[in-house]
């Protein structure tokens, strides 16, 4: 079996991880070793089973043991994936749907119920990362159906929706396309990635790394990016009026999910800080991305931001595009690769 369809659980057994030192391509693993083509965002249970969400398939994929199986097929872009009280909640692009989630599954589950909160049927950035929050809520984002453009009143905004009710409720706005998020463990506040638009040029505008503090708080697009950059066609309004991001990453680097690392088996720089992946450039004359970042945080604000494991982009070309970071219990990192179809799991044993 080919490593870069099917891959075991990866170890990095340090974070010295250097580019080129990992030749993934010459694995071999036993059939049924986590078969996760197209791997996306991650969530996991409190038993320590890990389901795994697919972008370009209709798959929604679980990882037992080492061993993947399908846990759900015949979905619409099933990229969201998020588990609450026995249940596992698959974001489609034009909806929510809701799977019991049996102690021992034997083959592909059917959905127990579609949520009643519907979303737009656009492809265009309609595939949705979820989560739940502190307050119990699934959060859901709608992601502008353009690359640059006035939204109107149903896209580029986050939504938080109650799984056990009707309610639909507008968190933020001004988002173009966001599709990693997480809570601040200390303060509960909500931090989320944003993708900048495309046609700038190489080096504009930045992904954004930003942070909400109150509802209904604007984040720019399509009139402002980063900080301070008025958009050329639609940067009518002041950029003091709306939220600047906390982080400007690079542009067009594809910042897309990212976590808070609550674990205790890395060094303590990395507790309650944000590690993020950054999908990578495909509108850029030379690739960048391809990576995870590190944002330490000291009292709630950034003060350093760098490459945390690097190597997916060797001479311009990616073998490896990470999507989604997920926390263990042990404190390990999960990481998601959609274009090596695989699932790496990155431990820390010290000197």
């Amino acid at each position: 079996m080919k490593a870069s369809v099917i891959l075991v659980l990866a170890f990095i057994s340090s974070m010295s991880f250097a580019a080129g030192k990992l030749p993934l391509e010459k694995l071999k693993l036993p059939p049924g070793f986590a078969e996760i083509p197209n791997a996306r965002s991650l969530t996991q249970s409190p038993d320590g089973r890990i389901f795994v969400g697919t972008r370009s398939g209709d798959k929604v994929y679980m990882i037992e043991n080492g061993k993947a199986s399908v846990f759900a097929e015949g979905l619409k872009v099933p990229n969201g994936v998020a588990y609450k009280d026995g249940k596992l909640y698959v974001g489609e692009i034009p909806r929510i749907l809701e799977f019991n989630v049996p102690a021992k599954v034997t083959g592909p589950q059917k959905p127990a119920r579609i949520l009643p909160q519907t979303f737009p049927s656009d492809g265009h950035h309609g595939w949705k990362f979820i989560r739940f929050g502190p307050d119990g809520m699934l959060y859901v984002p709608v992601g502008a159906n353009c690359n640059i453009c006035e939204t109107g009143t149903e896209y580029g905004r986050l939504y938080r929706i109650d799984v056990n009710g009707t309610s639909k409720e507008e968190v933020a706005q001004g988002i173009r396309n966001t599709v990693g998020f997480d809570w601040d463990p200390s303060t509960k506040d909500l931090w989320f990635t944003d993708n900048g638009r495309d046609l700038l040029g190489d080096d504009v505008p930045p992904d954004e790394l930003n942070h909400l503090t109150k509802k209904d708080e604007h984040f720019g697009y399509p009139y402002c990016h980063g900080k301070s950059l008025k958009d050329p066609e639609f940067g009518k309004k002041d950029c003091a009026q709306f939220t600047p991001p906390v982080v400007e990453l690079r542009a067009h680097v594809a910042a897309l999910g990212m976590r808070f690392y609550t674990g205790s088996m890395f060094p303590a720089e990395y507790r309650n800080s944000i590690i993020l992946a950054e999908h990578g450039s495909w509108n850029r004359s030379k690739p960048q991305g391809y990576r995870l970042t590190f944002v330490q945080l000291k009292n709630g604000q950034p003060v350093k931001t760098e490459g945390f494991i690097e190597g997916w982009l060797q001479n311009d070309k990616a073998w490896g595009r990470p999507v989604d970071v997920e926390v263990m219990k042990d404190g390990s990192l999960l990481v998601s690769d959609d274009e090596a179809g695989v699932v790496y799991r990155v431990t820390y044993k010290g000197k």
